[in-house]
Order: structure tokens, then sequence, then C-alpha cells
């Protein structure tokens, strides 16, 4: 048995995995460190939240301009623990080569969406900081019957994941294709269950979360995937030029 068939969030569709304290809290601060260190205009300010893109945004074809991830995003997460996990192995580069970081203050969170072809359909968050839960939505459902947050109509989520700080979620096969999946903008986690939490069984401290509740604090995801289309240096204008 591997290492991901133990992860494997089994109450969800095929195929999700949960890995708890996948890196240290050392590991963890020298990351955050170097995300608070980069240049100001690394980060790009959206109306809800705040990301950074590594090692660059795509191009308006869907393609990503061939350059290293900084070693701060490479290691250890990539090397050696997604590799030794092998998730990436079928991917066409065997590794991933993008990363997006978003900061997800108390009260901000994302749409319903889903991340599209432009990528191998595999993703790997890696969660820094704080704890918080994803919301997941059936794509048949329809966009427009999908709310999001307390109060609000519409269907609610058909399941919820309790990601930890320092904690790996996988998502690829049908749940990456058939499923939305959405962050809630609210101030507090609620009915955080066995029951309504998919990978309660698999928490590294479920007893943080005994009370049902969780006060949102800054969260930071790091979203590791496998761009398709990558553009080699001497190409680069070329693509530039094609997505005017």
């Amino acid at each position: 048995m591997t290492v991901l068939d133990t992860a494997s969030v089994t109450s969800l569709p095929e195929h999700a995995y949960y890995i708890p304290n996948f890196i240290t809290a050392d590991e963890e601060e020298h990351i955050l460190k170097q995300m608070n260190s980069v240049p100001l205009p690394r980060w790009t300010q959206l109306s809800h939240r705040r990301l950074q893109t590594w090692p660059s945004a795509l191009t308006k074809l869907n393609a990503l301009l061939a350059a290293p991830l900084p070693e701060w995003l490479h290691d250890p997460i990539i090397s050696p623990r997604l590799e030794q996990l092998g998730c990436f192995s079928d991917a066409p580069h065997k590794a991933p080569n993008h990363v997006l970081i978003n900061e997800y203050c108390a009260g901000q969170g994302i749409m319903p969406h889903e991340d599209g072809p432009a990528y191998y359909p595999l993703v790997a968050t890696v969660s820094l900081a704080a704890p918080i839960v994803l919301d997941l939505y059936e794509k048949k459902m329809g966009r427009e019957s999908v709310g999001v947050g307390a109060g609000q109509e519409g269907m609610g989520p058909k399941y919820r994941v309790l990601q930890e700080p320092r904690s790996l979620l996988i998502t690829t096969g049908s749940l990456y294709t058939q499923y939305l999946h959405g962050i809630a903008e609210t101030l507090r986690d609620d009915k955080l269950t066995p029951e309504s939490i998919c990978n309660w069984d698999l928490l590294g401290d479920p007893q943080n979360y005994a009370t049902g509740t969780y006060e949102r604090k800054t969260r930071i995801s790091l979203t590791y995937r496998d761009v398709l289309k990558v553009a080699k240096l001497g190409n680069s204008i070329k693509f530039l030029n094609r997505g005017k």
C-alpha cells in the first residue's frame, strides 16, 4: 500500500488525497518569510484577495513561458516530497511547473470555479498559516444555482474538505473534471463535524475543531500544477505576439 492509498479521501468521488503535516513548522515559516520578502509588484491585488504567480502568469494562449520556479517553492515541496508520492509521474513534465499563491484574510474567499484545460488534471495544494474549508459543487448543478456563504440563496456545497496548516490536498480524476471548488466569504467556518467534513478521519489534529467552529485567520495556499503548453525562451516573443 502506497502513501497515497492511505491518504485517500474515500467519501469523495475519485480522486482526492489528504496528508496532514506534509511540511514542518520550520519549513512553513521559511516559505512564508520568502513569500513576504518578494518585491511588492509580485503581488496582484484582486477585489477579494491578493496573489502571486510563479514563475509567471500564463499567456493569452494559456501557455507558460519556460522558467524555473524559485528554490523556496521547489524544495522541499516538489523535491523530495511530491516526487516521492509520484502524483505527477504521468503529467507531461513529470512535475509541477507553475505555482499560484493565494492569500485569504478572514472574510475573503473565491467563487466556485474550475481550473480548466490549461493544466494537467491534477492539483496539489499546500496550506499555510491557518486552516480553511474548501467547498465542492457538482458542475451539473449549474453555476446559477451555486451559493456561497451563509445566508445567500442557492444550493450549498455537496462536499466540504478541511485543510489544516502545513497539509497537502491533491485532487484529480472526476473530482477535477466534474466539480467546482470554492471558499466561502465568511469570518467563521461552522458545522465542523465528522459527518460534514469529508476528510475528518485523516486530519492531523481533529481536536482543534472539536467545538465545531473556527474563527478564520489569514491562510495562504500554494497551488502546484503542470501547465500543458510551455513556450521555450526562443519562442517566447512569438507566443506573446500571437496572444495579442
